[in-house]
């Protein structure tokens, strides 16, 4: 699509809607990130039990990851979410996330039966109820979202940064209209 195209009788601008596209992924990768943190945040001995059952860390590390990664999730999903350091904080995102893809990717090779514990609880679970395929998907998704927002950061509703231009010239108004 050219921008200023018109499709039955609406004029198209692809480049204004790019600020648009860029808040949505803004807000729900960071609204993803504070749940995701938050709901580990009451329950430290479940977030302990969800990173040591990758069995991927030494003992001594474990305790420290379980309790800092929910802290630095919420610190990228509200920075994400106001939108301040936007590039900086779809960075962090995107590091988490591989980080995430290949934990889970590692306990589904090995034939852990686990949850992520991406929302909480985690740990141990019966055969058959692991949700591997959904999480990479998932995870995957997020991914291609803070990699765009890498890449274009500029968003509509942010806080922080250089606004996003409005790629329609003034002139232009009244002939959009």
């Amino acid at each position: 699509m050219v921008p200023g195209t018109t499709i039955r009788g609406v004029r198209w601008n692809a480049a204004a809607a790019g600020p648009w596209l860029a808040t949505g992924a803004r807000l729900v990768l960071g609204g993803v990130f504070v749940v995701a943190g938050a709901l580990k945040i009451p329950d430290p001995a479940a977030a302990v039990r969800a990173v040591r059952a990758y069995r991927l860390l030494p003992e001594p590390l474990v305790a420290p990851v379980a309790f800092g990664l929910p802290v630095v999730e919420i610190a990228v999903g509200l920075a994400l979410l106001l939108g301040v350091f936007v590039r900086t904080a779809a960075i962090a995102a995107a590091v988490l996330l591989v980080v995430f893809l290949v934990a889970v990717g590692s306990a589904w090779a090995r034939g852990l039966q686990i949850d992520c514990g991406c929302f909480g609880t985690g740990g141990e679970v019966a055969a058959g109820k692991t949700a591997y395929p959904l999480e990479v998907f998932r995870d995957g998704a997020l991914l291609l979202a803070a990699l765009l927002l890498t890449r274009r950061p500029a968003s509509r509703l942010a806080l922080g940064g250089r606004p996003a231009v409005d790629p329609v010239a003034p002139e232009e108004y009244s002939r959009a209209r």
